[in-house]
C-alpha cells in the first residue's frame, strides 16, 4: 500500500512539473518565417482555470497554410558581410544556401571549388546564406565564431526550413541588390554540387550583361497536384496546369541588374514555396525570357559520374551523397590533360 501511495504521489508531482516545462515548437511544415509570439488570446482563460493553475496556456500555432510564403516581408541580417563585395570587387558572386547546422558542407566547399578566388583574371567571391535554427542557442555562438574565421556567412531572421526556401532566395536577391550592385553576375548554387568555376567564368565572359538568367531551363513543367508529392501545389494557390519557364535550383546564374527587378516583380506575384518556380514567375511577370545555357549538359541535375574529362565539360552537377568531393576536387585539379 505504501509503495502504491508513493507511486501515485510521484505521478502527481511529475504531472504538475510538466505543465511548467516550456514547449519548443519545431514544426517545419509551415511556411512562416519566424517563431510566432504567444497569441494574446492565451490570456483569456476562464476564472476557474486561472484558479486551478495560474500558468497561461499558449494557444496552438495556426499556420496560414503550408504552401503560403511570408514574402514580401522585411527581414534583417543577424550575421552580415556588407562591405565584402565592395572590397573584393568580384566578377561573379557564388551564393550557397545551406542549413545553419551543416558546417560540413560549408567546409567541403571552402576546401574545393569555393577556394577558387581568381580565374582568368576575374575575381570570385563566396557566401553562404542561412536562416535561423529553431531552438538552438548554442549554435548561434558557433556560427559567430565561424563567421569571424571565414567572413563568408550571411544569416537572416527567418526560420530555416524547406518550405522557406523562397524566403531564403529572395533575401539573397535583396542582399545582392544592396551590397553587390557593382558586380557583373551572381550564381546561386546548391551545397551538394560540384562547380567548375573556370568553365563558369568562360561562359560568363561571353554572356549578356543585362536581363540575363540561365541554368538548366525547364519548359512546360506540369504542376503536381498529388498531395503526397514533395512539390505539391494546390489549385487554389496556383490554378494553371503548367509552370512558366524557370531555371532549376541546383544552380542558376543572373546578371546583377536583375535583383532590383526581381524584388519589384515579387510584389506582384503570389509567392509559392518552390523557390526556382517563384523566380520563374517573377521573370514571367517582368516579360524577360530566360536564356538557355550554351550546351545542354552544362547544368546537370542528375549526378554525373566522375571522371576528369566529363567534369571539365560541365559547369555544375549534383553529386551522390557518398561522393568524396574533396578527393574529386584534388584529382580534378591535378596537372595534366583532362581528356
Amino acid at each position: 500500500i505504501l509503495l502504491i501511495t508513493f507511486l501515485i504521489f510521484l505521478v502527481i508531482c511529475l504531472s504538475a512539473q510538466c505543465r511548467h516545462i516550456p514547449q519548443i515548437r519545431t514544426d517545419t511544415s509551415h511556411s512562416r518565417s519566424t517563431v510566432e509570439p504567444v497569441n494574446a488570446s492565451a490570456a483569456n482563460l476562464s476564472t476557474s482555470t486561472q484558479e486551478a493553475d495560474t500558468t497561461p496556456i499558449p494557444v496552438p500555432y495556426v499556420s496560414p497554410g503550408p504552401y503560403l510564403v511570408e514574402y514580401p516581408h522585411e527581414y534583417h541580417f543577424t550575421i552580415n558581410e556588407p562591405q565584402k563585395c565592395e572590397q573584393e570587387k568580384p566578377f561573379v558572386v557564388l551564393m550557397v544556401p545551406v542549413a545553419p547546422l551543416n558546417r560540413q558542407h560549408r567546409d567541403v566547399i571552402r576546401s574545393t571549388w569555393g577556394s577558387e578566388r581568381s580565374v582568368s583574371g576575374q575575381a570570385v567571391s563566396l557566401f553562404f546564406i542561412l536562416g535561423l535554427q529553431a531552438g538552438d542557442e548554442q549554435h548561434k555562438d558557433w556560427l559567430l565564431q565561424e563567421s569571424k574565421e571565414h567572413h563568408d556567412l550571411l544569416q537572416a531572421d527567418f526560420l530555416d526550413c524547406y518550405k522557406n526556401l523562397t524566403i531564403k532566395t529572395m533575401v539573397m536577391v535583396e542582399w545582392l541588390n544592396t551590397h553587390c550592385s557593382g558586380t557583373s553576375y551572381a550564381m546561386k548554387v546548391d551545397s551538394d554540387t560540384f562547380l567548375n568555376v573556370p568553365k563558369l567564368i568562360s561562359m560568363l565572359l561571353n554572356a549578356p550583361k543585362t536581363n540575363y538568367m540561365t541554368g538548366l531551363v525547364v519548359e512546360g513543367a506540369q504542376v503536381l497536384r498529388d498531395p503526397t508529392s514533395k512539390w505539391f501545389l494546390p489549385e487554389e494557390l496556383y490554378p494553371e496546369s503548367y509552370y512558366p519557364r524557370y531555371a532549376l535550383g541546383l544552380g542558376y546564374v543572373l546578371s546583377l541588374d536583375l535583383p532590383k527587378k526581381l524584388i519589384e516583380a515579387s510584389r506582384h506575384v503570389k509567392p509559392v514555396y518552390i523557390e526556382d518556380v517563384h523566380l520563374g514567375l517573377c521573370m514571367q511577370h517582368l516579360g524577360i525570357p530566360l536564356t538557355s545555357s550554351p550546351n545542354w549538359n552544362d547544368f546537370s541535375v542528375i549526378p554525373v559520374p566522375y571522371n576528369r574529362c566529363a567534369y571539365s565539360r560541365i559547369v555544375v552537377t549534383t553529386t551522390d551523397p557518398g561522393t568524396d568531393r574533396v578527393w574529386v576536387w584534388n584529382d580534378f585539379k591535378k596537372p595534366g590533360p583532362f581528356c
